[in-house]
């Protein structure tokens, strides 16, 4: 029996959400359950390409926390679940051109699969489950 893929839309900016994120892609994806990240709105703002890790992330409440405790790295984990596991990410082309970034030159290497719109990204998540954080 093949499993389902897992599709994430990800569009809060706020840190303990891109966490949560990034944990249930890289889990899905080393347990053999092919996953897509789409990154919307101010989700994409941490994948900034040169960010440094104490001012990428920002807001919620276990912000404070996860710095505190040393939790592993939201971006680290989805890296982690492209290696070991069938993860791809998509920036939405939206927000690329309203920033004027390109995924090459604007954020962090060698994490995203490229551009997407969403009715693209919405068209692929029916043969799946989606979840929206």
């Amino acid at each position: 029996m093949s499993t389902k893929p897992l599709y994430i839309l990800l569009c809060s900016g706020e840190h303990e959400k891109i966490q949560l994120a990034a944990m249930i892609a890289s889990v899905a994806a080393v347990s053999d359950r092919p996953v897509e990240v789409f990154v919307s709105m101010n989700a994409i703002l941490p994948f900034e390409k040169g960010l440094p890790p104490e001012r990428r992330y920002q807001g919620g409440h276990f912000h404070e926390l996860f710095v505190a405790k040393k939790v592993p790295d939201a971006i680290e984990l989805f890296g982690q679940g492209k290696m070991l596991g069938e993860l791809k990410m998509w920036a939405c082309s939206l927000v690329l051109d309203l920033k004027h970034w390109e995924c090459d030159t604007h954020l962090v290497e060698d994490l995203f699969d490229g551009p997407m719109g969403l009715a693209k990204f919405l068209a692929d998540s029916e043969s799946g489950e989606l979840i929206t954080i």
